[in-house]
């Protein structure tokens, strides 16, 4: 049987993967994880085995490790953070003629699996032939619901194909199932080395309860699973619990022509504080909510939220099939990462595996939060109030380091911070104004003033102040911020990152803006006149570098005077350069891991001149060789705002299929939730060239020549509307809501419900710029 993901022509609203591959499982177990962002479901078989790298995880729920070092230091994080996998609740053992259902024996004459970007499931269908010869269809669907946060659901169905056959069903709760860990850490490896520790387990009729807590970090979980069966007579049930499972078994015979169906109903929670019988009971009481909605109401619900997301959301794309699909699979997974993440972090990789250790980064802000707030803006309001929840810790770092304000983590679950490398984590400060950027953003873009007097201006507040400590007033003149690292994990400890400068600036921009519209709260915080002009006179003075000599700003001073790394001399097989080449070789040479002062000039293409945009735009295309996948998306937006629309369209394709194509050979981990939002970041900023400096918004559409139309749709202020790109004009359209005043390519428009369509000016014609040798994108051809 051939096997890998059909063509996307087939359907661009589901990915689905035709036949059986062990050697992929890892894989599709990431790209079909199920998740609402508080639950997450690998996409592990039903049957548990054969599998990859099973895993369900709840947002939030962590062990605790010790951080060692060979040196001690002052100001080192003690304690590491790595997510845990908890009660597995979507293993449904099937045995036919006692024969296991397994895909390593017999025959699977059909196997697919569909994942659903309208129904918010992942389906499959199975036909398979025992080693004695006998054929059974086995259809599941499951889901993680949106509506219900703490259920999870799948219908299992068997069918005979050749006469009556005796069926066994075996549907468990499986706790600290053995995972061969792939961490080089050996501290991560013996932190999930059976992390949960039993504390009780009940089982009665066709409903089972487990609840364990971690051993260091003492949070408690609960699991929990009910049923509904559809059968003839003679089904024969048994359930039992132990300390780590719980398993309701069913027998039954079925006759030819008819079927058994299982619906599996699963209820999950944890706390730091709650105990064992209150953790049961919220877990007993979500399984009664979701029995009483029963499988094709929680459906129903599924697909009501999704439409409605769509409505806000979708992205078309003609005249590239495959990429329109990759689009709406990111698009999909940004959201179910997001959508029910509410008081918690939103990880790196989500909820799909365990890479990054779980941990959230300053992606969520800068790159998983422009998405969402344009789209979901509640579920941006929420993952911000989760680092709003999270000050207090800031604020004891900031003070650890000898600081004011707050200094928010590198990476963390709980927000601590948990990088034991300082130079490419503490140093890394930009993280706190990348937080601000998105407060800013989501307050222009929503006008909550809730959310503003409750957490916006606390953040700014904390933020600035952080800025105003961490940096100076130099002799030479200027607002210096010396000694950071900023985006590009290839240069760190520096002086005047321009990215890290520009962002601060920024921050204490809007900072004093916040204040100055909320005086009560401001003052509640200690903020008087003076301060606010402290902000502002570092924000006017702040130092941006500039190199006079190649015209073009170097990404941290004195950058453009290092040697350039020997491109030339460097084997394809090197890359990535960080597992073949010593930090001190890469910190001291002009080579760039991802998009620094090319991010600055999307994120604060206010402080640019056109000009300089495209000499630096191809000053360091030459220099950068994407080792990271935080970087094709933000390489597509400058690609399309300086003309390059063809090199564009590359990094746009690079960044969607990030993990459909496996680029970096790592999706076994969990999918690239920055890339996969850089997907939408590269068609909307990049093609469709929206900008919110200043709070408003800006358009400045072009397409490149494979493309024959595109278009999204968007919400800014309560107010839906469309844009429509095509490659002589674009419209723009109000769907619900206010009029909106807007600018397209520096004309301003009204958005009303006629739409407004206006020519699309030329490009300019400027030399293609060149990559490091073989670093080039994939030349993108339409299919």
């Amino acid at each position: 049987m051939t096997h890998g993901y059909e063509q996307a022509e087939r359907s661009a609203w589901e990915l689905r993967w035709v036949g059986m591959d062990v050697d992929q499982l890892q894989r599709t177990e990431s790209t079909f994880a199920l998740s609402n962002g508080h639950i997450g479901l690998r996409g592990t078989l039903e049957e548990g085995e054969p599998r990859g790298l099973p895993g369900t995880y709840l947002n939030g729920f962590y062990e605790s490790y010790q951080l060692p070092y060979a040196e001690a230091g002052y100001g080192y994080p003690e304690d590491g953070q790595t997510v845990v996998n908890v009660t597995d609740g979507k293993i449904i053992r099937l045995l036919v003629e006692d024969e296991p259902l397994d895909m390593r024996y017999g025959q699977a004459t059909t196997h697919e699996r569909v994942l659903d970007f309208r129904s918010g499931t992942l389906r499959r269908t199975t036909e398979w032939s025992s080693p004695t010869g006998r054929r059974v269809r086995v259809r599941t669907e499951r889901l993680v619901s949106f509506t219900q946060r703490a259920v999870v659901a799948i219908r299992y169905e068997v069918e005979p194909l050749d006469g009556e056959i005796q069926l066994v069903v075996q549907s468990d709760l499986l706790a600290n199932e053995p995972i061969e860990s792939d961490t080089s850490d050996p501290r991560v490896a013996a932190a999930l080395q059976s992390p949960l520790v039993g504390e009780f387990a009940m089982a009665e009729e066709s409903r089972a309860v487990l609840v364990h807590r971690t051993r260091e970090s003492g949070l408690r979980m609960a699991a929990a699973m009910d049923h509904q069966l559809e059968t003839n007579d003679g089904l024969r049930t048994l359930i039992h619990a132990e300390e780590d499972l719980a398993r309701l078994t069913a027998a039954v015979d079925v006759p030819a022509g008819e079927k058994l169906t299982l619906v599996k109903y699963l209820g999950y929670g944890w706390s730091a504080q709650r105990s064992a019988p209150a953790l049961r009971a919220q877990v007993e009481a979500a399984l009664d909510g979701a029995l009483q909605t029963g499988w094709e109401g929680l459906l129903d619900e599924q697909r009501r939220f999704l439409d409605e997301f769509w409505e806000s959301a979708d992205v078309r794309i003609d005249g590239d099939p495959e990429l329109q699909q990759a689009v709406r699979f990111a698009l999909f997974h940004v959201l179910q990462a997001g959508a029910r993440g509410e008081s918690r972090a939103i990880p790196g990789k989500g909820l799909t595996g365990p890479g990054y250790d779980g941990h959230a980064f300053w992606d969520t802000e800068s790159f998983v939060l422009q998405v969402l707030t344009y789209t979901m803006p509640e579920a941006a309001r929420d993952a911000l109030r989760w680092r709003h929840s999270t000050l207090d810790k800031a604020r004891a770092r900031a003070a650890q380091l000898g600081l004011r304000g707050a200094a928010f983590p590198w990476r963390s679950i709980n927000g601590a911070e948990c990088s034991a490398y300082w130079p490419a984590g503490t140093a890394a400060f930009h993280v706190s104004a990348d937080i601000a950027d998105a407060v800013a953003r989501y307050l222009a873009a929503t006008g909550d003033e809730e959310f503003e007097r409750g957490c916006g201006v606390e953040i700014l507040v904390e933020t600035a102040r952080l800025w105003i400590s961490l940096g100076h007033h130099g002799r030479h003149g200027g607002f210096r911020i010396d000694g950071v690292t900023g985006p590009d994990e290839y240069s760190a400890i520096a002086d005047n990152n321009v990215y890290t400068n520009l962002m601060a600036q920024r921050n204490l921009r809007e900072a004093a803006l916040a204040c100055e519209r909320q005086p009560d709260v401001a003052s509640s915080f200690g903020v008087n006149p003076e301060e606010l002009a402290e902000w502002r006179l570092a924000a006017d003075e702040m130092v941006i570098p500039y190199d006079e000599l190649l015209e073009v700003h170097p990404q941290a001073e004195r950058f453009t005077q290092h040697v350039d790394w020997d491109f030339e001399g460097t084997p394809l097989e090197n890359y990535p350069l960080l597992l073949n080449y010593p930090y001190f070789d890469l910190y001291r040479k002009q080579v760039v891991k991802q998009a620094d002062l090319v991010l600055a000039m999307h994120l604060r293409g206010d402080a640019f001149t056109p000009e300089q945009k495209a000499r630096n735009f191809a000053y360091y295309e030459a220099r950068t060789v994407r080792d990271s996948s935080l970087s094709a998306g933000t390489q597509a937006v400058l690609a399309a705002e300086v003309g390059h629309l063809d090199l564009a369209y590359d990094y746009l394709a690079e960044a969607a299929f990030t993990d459909l194509h496996d680029v970096h050979n790592n999706v076994r981990n969990g999918l690239h939730m920055a890339s996969l939002a850089g997907a939408w970041l590269a068609t909307v900023a990049g093609l469709g060239g929206m900008r919110d400096h200043g709070g408003s918004l800006a358009f400045a559409p072009r397409l490149p020549r494979g493309l024959d139309r595109v278009a999204f749709r968007l919400i800014f202020r309560g107010s839906h509307f469309s844009v429509e790109i095509t490659g002589e004009e674009a419209s723009y359209r109000l769907i619900s809501g206010g009029h909106l005043d807007i600018r397209h390519h520096g004309e301003k428009v009204t958005v009303t419900t006629t739409a407004a369509t206006l020519p699309i000016p030329p490009a300019p014609d400027l030399p293609a710029p060149v990559q490091p040798p073989g670093r080039a994108p994939l030349r993108r051809e339409p299919r």
